[in-house]
């Protein structure tokens, strides 16, 4: 028998958007008041949401049940197949001491921790965004920050933190392709619109990321080369979104950026040079080893190859293809087209999918493994030391792949169960103030799901009845949506267990949501402001694209 999901259970809004928020108070207070470990933190607020669901909003126990394990299966494939294989590449990398060579090459390019920062976290990761997404980017990117010498609280935060204007066009455009899906819009509009508001938060970050690790002090010394990067991130963003769309805008401009940057460093130096601590280094101290071309390649050389097959790895004709010859989708039985979503969530009753893609082929996690087994052999491992490097990394994120399992099982019961609907209601009770509220929404989404795509695919329809029902644009809304949930990305927490196992931080995950809790909320409020400012305020009101 079908389940009809109830919003207001309490017959109080406010009551009901109260218990609907316990189980997020319980992740996030675990993590950050309590300092409790992070697989224990996840297990908690999933035992929350479970007796919500069950004993508040009245859900089957078996359906709830039934939504956990579709939840989990997904925190294991496809996020946790990525921390697990993007983990061991370090591994096999760090293991024969190429991360040293590495780390020397990147300093040659500048020994300034400031701008091995913007290079690394914002232009590098800003790549793998587009490319792959779901985790990739920081895991990537916080590696290599540690790599380079950052201490683990300032390589998981920052990596964090840069990996936030790429993301609603990551993973190929993923996050707008679903977004038109679930709403019925354009995508040529929703990538249009999105691009009219990410642009000048492209430009933005790279200041603030550069002014949160050294100040306004440390900024002051390197901004030419930071407007360079944000600039050439920004413009193609414009550009690319508005003429082409949504599906190869963070290739194109992270690529542009990285090399616009690069090229300014050849002509351009700080008057001071800032270390690792985030103070002005001895200028006097020793300079770093000159490697051979051999050695520097042979550092590269896997992390080349891993740009290489993750990017193909996307492309949609060979993911359409690796989906045709391997992919199963599971139908979960007692869930599938059991549970009725209802208006105002969406325009009339409609029954929830619950298939479980089993794509283990297609996976982004299994490029990665492609391209560290193609590694692990061109840098000289044998057949027994790649197993046995293999066994040491599943050991060592055992914990984080509970933990993403269990966050995605949390995830999953609000969906099916209706708690994130409550509270996206909440947001669209706030009238002539939605523009701003809802683009809040979008935060609140992708903190709770870890995802852009997600959150876009949870309260798109949502935006886009709000917006009509205000006499806003839908297209506006709906963007704003993916824009605002940007921000979202750096406290979710698989984003963050993520970045706390590649730095090999382990238990302190609280520490790291502490670090980017205020940058997270700052942020969105200024996507809430521009898109309130679009909607309502000339000149930006010419921005917004209107049916």
């Amino acid at each position: 028998m079908a389940w009809t999901q109830n919003y207001d259970p309490f017959q109080s809004w406010p009551l009901s958007t109260v218990v609907a928020g316990v189980p997020i108070l319980v992740l996030l207070g675990s993590l950050a008041l309590l300092r409790v470990r992070a697989h224990w933190a996840s297990i908690s607020g999933l035992v929350a949401a479970l007796l919500v669901a069950t004993l508040g909003f009245g859900m089957p126990v078996g359906m709830a049940a039934r939504a956990a394990l579709m939840g989990a299966g997904y925190g294991l494939l496809p996020i946790g197949w990525i921390i697990l294989n993007v983990v061991f590449l370090y591994n096999l990398t760090d293991q024969r001491g190429l991360f040293g060579v590495l780390r020397d090459s990147l300093t040659r390019v500048t020994c300034d921790s400031r701008l091995q920062l913007l290079l690394v976290a914002f232009c590098f990761g800003a790549f793998f965004e587009g490319a792959a997404g779901f985790g990739t980017p920081v895991a990537v990117t916080a590696a290599n920050l540690i790599g380079l010498g950052f201490p683990p609280l300032a390589a998981s935060g920052f990596s964090l933190l840069a990996n936030t204007a790429p993301v609603a066009f990551g993973a190929l455009g993923t996050p707008i392709i679903a977004l038109a899906g679930i709403t019925g819009l354009p995508i040529s509009e929703l990538s249009a619109m999105v691009g009219r508001q990410l642009p000048f938060f492209s430009l933005l970050v790279p200041f603030w990321l550069i002014w949160a690790y050294a100040g306004v002090k440390g900024l002051s010394g390197i901004w030419p080369a930071v407007l360079v990067a944000g600039a050439a991130f920004a413009i193609p963003q414009l550009l690319v979104s508005n003429l082409h769309g949504p599906w190869l805008v963070d290739v194109i401009a992270s690529l542009i950026s990285m090399g616009a940057l690069v090229g300014f460093l050849r002509m351009w130096r700080p008057k001071e040079i800032w270390g690792v601590d985030g103070k002005p280094a001895d200028r006097s101290a020793p300079r770093t080893p000159v490697h051979s071309r051999r050695a520097v390649l042979k550092a590269w050389l896997p992390w080349i190859i891993l740009s290489v097959v993750v990017f193909i790895w996307g492309l949609p004709i060979v993911k359409a293809f690796l989906d045709h010859v391997s992919a199963v989708r599971l139908r979960v039985p007692g869930l599938d087209q059991m549970v009725l979503r209802t208006p105002p969530v969406v325009t009339h009753s409609t029954p929830e999918d619950a298939v479980y893609t089993l794509n283990w082929l297609s996976a982004t996690g299994t490029g990665l493994l492609v391209a560290a087994l193609i590694s692990a052999f061109l840098i000289g491992y044998r057949p027994i030391e790649i197993a046995r490097t293999y066994w040491a990394t599943i050991k060592r994120v055992r914990y984080s792949l509970l933990t993403v399992a269990c966050m995605l099982a949390l995830g999953y019961v609000s969906r099916y169960t209706g708690l994130d609907a409550t509270l996206g209601l909440a947001f669209s009770r706030t009238g002539v103030l939605y523009p701003f509220f809802g683009t809040l929404l979008g935060w609140l989404g992708v903190a709770l799901t870890g995802s852009d795509t997600s959150s876009n695919v949870l309260f798109g329809g949502l935006q886009k009845i709000s917006a009509t029902q205000l006499g806003l644009s839908p297209t506006l809304m709906a963007a704003a949506n993916s824009s605002g949930g940007v921000m979202g990305k750096m406290i979710d927490a698989q984003s963050i267990v993520v970045a706390s196992t590649a730095t090999k931080w382990y238990g302190h995950e609280g520490d790291i949501l502490k670090f980017v809790f205020l940058h997270s909320l700052a942020l969105a409020a200024l996507v809430g402001l521009l898109v309130f400012l679009q909607a309502y305020v000339p000149p930006f009101t010419w921005m917004v694209i209107r049916p």
